[in-house]
C-alpha cells in the first residue's frame, strides 16, 4: 500500500517546516509528500528544498483558489493508492504512518479519520484552544473524542481515503466545512468511516483567541450551509452553542433583577475549569481554556444564529460566492 500525504499551504512557511520535520522522523518511510502552495505571497519553497532527498516530496505552486481546490490539485498528481490529508499546522508523531499501515493491514477501511492532541511544545493558548475544541463539555465529543453525540465525521486535519473513493466521489468542494461535506458525500456513496484513535496528530490550530473566534464563527455559519445541502443532517449537538448563547444572554439579563440567575452559568464555568485542570494539569492553561471554551461556544453560536436567520428564516439560502470569499479570508 502506497500513501500520498497531501498538504495545502497558504502563507505558513514556519508551520510547514515543523510538519516536514515530523514527516522526516517517521519510522515508516513508505509515503510521498505533496505540498500544494495555494497562491501564497510568502512561499514555503525554501523550507521544502531543505527536505529534498530526505523525503519523497513534490512541490506545486498554483493561483489562490482555496484549500479544497489545492487538495484536489494534489490528488490529481498523487502517485499513491491511498490519500492522507493533514493541515499545514499539524505535527505527526513518529509512529503515525507505521500505526496507520498496521491498522489498515489488520482491519482495512477505505475511509478513516483520527483525533488530534496538543503537543508539549505548543503555547499555553494553543493548548487551551485544543481543550476547547476537543472537550465533551464544549463540542460534545464530535471531533474524535472518547464520547460522541453524533456519528464520527473525519476532518481534514487528520483523515484519509483510498484512491478509488476519490474516483467515485470526486474532490472537495470549496465551501465552509468542506471536510464535513466530503465525509457526508463519501458516506452517502456507501463507505463507512472508521475512527482510528491511535492515528492522531498534534494540531496547533489558531495562535491567538481573536483568530480562533473568527474560525469558530465561520464553523457556526457552515452548519447551516450543510443543513441546506443535506436536509436532516443537523443534530441536537449542533444547536447547543446557539442555545447556550441565547441562554447566557437571558441569564445575564435576568441577573440585573435577580443575581442568583447567574448561578447556572457559574456552575458550568466551574465545571469547564475543573475539567480543563484535570486534562492539562496546569492552573494557567485551565484558566485560558475557560476563555477559549466560551469563545468556542459564543463564536459558533453567534455564527449559527446569524446564518440561520439569514439563510433559513429570511429564505436567502446559500450565497456561494460570499462563502468562497469568506473561506479565503477576504
Amino acid at each position: 500500500m502506497t500513501f500520498s500525504i497531501i498538504i495545502p499551504v497558504y502563507n505558513r512557511p514556519d508551520e510547514i517546516a515543523d510538519l516536514l520535520e515530523s514527516l522526516c522522523q517517521q519510522t515508516d518511510k513508505g509515503f510521498e509528500t505533496i505540498i500544494v502552495e495555494d497562491g501564497s505571497t510568502v512561499r514555503c519553497l525554501e523550507q521544502v528544498k531543505q527536505y529534498d532527498g530526505l523525503l519523497d516530496i513534490q512541490y506545486f505552486y498554483k493561483d489562490n483558489e482555496g484549500r479544497s481546490i489545492a487538495r484536489n490539485y494534489g490528488m490529481e498528481r498523487a502517485r499513491g493508492d491511498y490519500f492522507i490529508f493533514v493541515d499545514s499546522d499539524c505535527i505527526l508523531p513518529p509512529e503515525y504512518i507505521a500505526t496507520l499501515r498496521d491498522e489498515l493491514e489488520r482491519n482495512y477501511t477505505d475511509f478513516y479519520g483520527g483525533p488530534d492532541a496538543a503537543h508539549e511544545s505548543f503555547t499555553d493558548t494553543q493548548k487551551a484552544i485544543n481543550f476547547a475544541m476537543t472537550a465533551f463539555l464544549t463540542t460534545g465529543g464530535i471531533r474524535g473524542g472518547k464520547i460522541q453525540m453524533e456519528k464520527f465525521v473525519p476532518r481534514t486535519f487528520n483523515m484519509g481515503f483510498a484512491r478509488r473513493v476519490f474516483d467515485k466521489v470526486g474532490g472537495f468542494r470549496e465551501m465552509f466545512s468542506e471536510d464535513i461535506d466530503m465525509s457526508t458525500r463519501i458516506r452517502n456513496a456507501g463507505y463507512s468511516p472508521q475512527l482510528i484513535r491511535d492515528v492522531y496528530v498534534y494540531h496547533k490550530r489558531r495562535g491567538n483567541l481573536r483568530k480562533f473566534w473568527r474560525q469558530v464563527h465561520v464553523f457556526g455559519m457552515s452548519r447551516i450551509t450543510l443543513q441546506l445541502l443535506y436536509p436532516g443532517s443537523m443534530k441536537a449537538v449542533h444547536w447547543m452553542p446557539a442555545i447556550f448563547t441565547v441562554g447566557s444572554a437571558g441569564l445575564i439579563t435576568a441577573s440585573f433583577f435577580q443575581p442568583w440567575a447567574l448561578l447556572p452559568l457559574g456552575v458550568y464555568i466551574a465545571a469547564l475549569w475543573g475539567s480543563a485542570l484535570h486534562s492539562t494539569r496546569s492552573l494557567k492553561i485551565a484558566t485560558k481554556a475557560v476563555a477559549a471554551s466560551l469563545i468556542q461556544l459564543y463564536g459558533y453560536g453567534t455564527g449559527f444564529i446569524r446564518a440561520y436567520v439569514w439563510k433559513i428564516l429570511l429564505r436567502h439560502g446559500r450565497d456561494e460566492q460570499q462563502e468562497i470569499e469568506m473561506r479565503k479570508g477576504k
